[in-house]
């Protein structure tokens, strides 16, 4: 849920160097393109990376050019400062400099018809057998928690902490309570003789680690991210954080290989915590003709972590009309064209926690997202709800995802990061309608939706079946790498690159690998140079299952790969009110 109008979309601008699909080379730039043409009497946030852990020593490279440490950030052996732009070039000549990016804004990913997303995620099957997250710690880096919200009781939420400056660390935007109880929510509000309908979190009995790193605005920056990240893994044993939800993100402007952002949920997971990241927005960004392809934000483009998309309930518990949310960002993503999102949730209209008259922004500036008390009570009147609120976008979505993982680890509590994404992705529902047409409730347009590889990625988020699967991916750090896309000279899309991935080798293919399951096909072989699934004809080109209608030989990404810059025009909360 890229919370209202606060997330920079990407400009999307050509880059022949990625038509291929090439990186940018490793080792030959180090500093991002969006600091060159800075005036030089500016003073510019950076991060820096460096070959190793800065110590005063490093610090003093930056001081002495008229620079100040602001964060220090050993997760990624760098730092944030603010220095003058005049001295970048002559800083990212320093051998022991690796990188020097921005220190980017990031923003909150999220916009009501009761949505019963429990029972289309199968979330009940999982209660069914006792599960509730007990013990498992989630540590939300989001906007906060508000207090007194009587779905979340203070054995929910264990820790909080403020990374924003001269900020409390409670919820002074709504964000943040919204997600969490999406994850932990218990339905106290919503209990009773007095109600049709309860709201229940995926897994109520989890510990939240609130680290606030949006403002009331639901604003914030990377390296805000970034120290939120640090101290999550510092405290993992201490909470058994086994999962880190971000419902937030911003544009892609280098490899993930080089961005901070990306290194930062690479440290985590390499930690044994499972990063779940919103894929973004940017669904309808048109403005390179792609239709909305790649538009996926960081740090969701990153391979190792779960990016998630965002999908249409339709107002029912039946998953077999849902269809992609218009809004949700698509892949490959940007430069590096790894194939996103790797799974898809409810995220249209999604109904969780706020608290009515406390100040918070989204309440007070989209007050007919506060649902009615007859959506959820007996004979309930029109009145405003002053407990649930209704919002859209893949920060809603990927909450659900976190709430899963909680479920899996404790009932497995063995079972790694990477065993976990491959479990979800094996098993995830994969009967989805091929193509539809939405209208935003709001504004009357109408978007075209396909439920292709890079709109679902492997499917709907499945909790029965997830917690009845018993496979396993090797436990090594990396066995369930998301693919990267392989592209032609001309930009078009036309296969999957066989990397290092144990699950991703030369001899397991998208219909028979672990991931997809051999059930994954609706009866149709995946073979040859196709990775199409469903119930139309194979494209020998195409890298799209459902129906042909998007171009076979491409997904009309025309002749280019894209790479965004931050000049970008601000992205709609997707409607507010999202599909109908």
């Amino acid at each position: 849920m890229w919370g209202r109008k606060i997330l920079t979309a990407c400009a999307l601008m050509l880059s022949a160097a990625l038509l291929s699909g090439a990186k940018a080379p490793s080792g030959e730039r180090k500093m991002s393109r969006d600091l060159e043409g800075r005036n030089t009497s500016d003073m510019v946030d950076v991060i820096v990376l460096f070959k190793q852990a800065p110590d005063p020593h490093y610090h003093q490279k930056v001081l002495r050019k008229g620079g100040m440490l602001t964060r220090t950030l050993d997760l990624v052996k760098g730092g944030a400062y603010r220095m003058p732009a005049w001295a970048l070039k002559d800083l990212a000549d320093d051998p022991d400099v690796v990188f020097i990016s921005p220190d980017r804004p990031v923003a909150g990913t999220s916009t009501w018809v009761n949505d019963y997303h429990t029972g289309t995620i199968n979330a009940p099957a999982g209660w069914s057998q006792g599960l509730n997250g007990s013990g498992i710690g989630v540590a939300v880096i989001d906007s906060g928690i508000v207090s007194g919200s009587i779905d979340l009781v203070s054995s929910n939420i264990v820790y909080s902490q403020s990374f924003v400056f001269g900020s409390p660390a409670y919820d002074q935007y709504g964000h943040g309570t919204h997600v969490a109880g999406i994850i932990a929510g218990n339905g106290t509000a919503s209990t009773g003789p007095g109600y049709a309908y309860t709201f229940n979190g995926i897994a109520p009995g989890v510990k939240i680690i609130s680290l606030k790193v949006l403002d009331q605005h639901g604003a914030g920056t990377d390296s805000q991210v970034i120290q939120a990240i640090q101290t999550a893994i510092s405290l993992k044993n201490t909470y058994n954080i086994r999962i880190i939800n971000l419902s937030l993100g911003r544009g892609i402007f280098e490899s993930y290989t080089q961005d901070p952002l990306c290194q930062a949920v690479e440290q985590a997971w390499n930690a044994g915590i499972v990063v779940v990241v919103a894929a973004g927005n940017d669904g309808r960004n048109n403005a390179a003709g792609t239709g909305g392809y790649g538009t996926i934000n960081a740090p969701a483009n990153d391979p190792y972590v779960i990016t998630v998309g965002a999908m249409n309930t339709r107002g029912t518990p039946d998953r077999t009309n849902d269809i992609p949310a218009s809004y949700s960002s698509k892949g490959p993503t940007l430069w590096d064209q790894v194939i996103k999102p790797d799974l898809v949730a409810p995220g249209n209209l999604v109904i969780s926690l706020y608290r009515q008259g406390a100040g918070l922004e989204l309440s007070n500036l989209y007050p007919g997202n506060e649902i009615p008390h007859s959506l959820y009570k007996i004979n309930g009147s029109s009145t405003p709800s002053n407990t649930y609120f209704g919002l859209s976008g893949t920060s809603t979505a990927a909450p659900m995802v976190s709430g899963a993982v909680a479920l899996m680890l404790q009932k497995d509590s063995t079972l790694t990061p990477d065993q976990v994404k491959a479990q979800l992705m094996k098993t995830a529902f994969k009967g989805l309608i091929p193509s539809a047409t939405v209208q935003d409730a709001s504004t009357g347009a109408t978007y075209n939706v396909q439920a292709d590889i890079f709109t679902v990625g492997a499917g709907l988020l499945d909790i029965q079946a997830a917690l009845a699967n018993t496979d396993l991916t090797p436990s090594t750090v990396g066995s369930a790498l998301s693919p990267l896309a392989q592209v032609d000279s001309l930009g078009n899309v036309v296969g999957v690159v066989n990397g290092n991935s144990i699950l991703w080798g030369t001899s397991i293919l998208w219909g028979t690998s672990i991931l997809w399951g051999t059930g994954a096909t609706n009866g149709t072989d995946v073979l040859g140079n196709s990775i199409l699934w469903g119930t139309d004809a194979l494209q020998a080109d195409s890298v799209l299952w459902g129906t042909s209608s998007v171009n076979s030989s491409s997904v009309l990404w025309g002749t280019s790969i894209l790479w965004g810059t931050n000049n970008g025009t601000p992205d709609a909360l997707a409607g507010l009110l999202g599909d109908l």
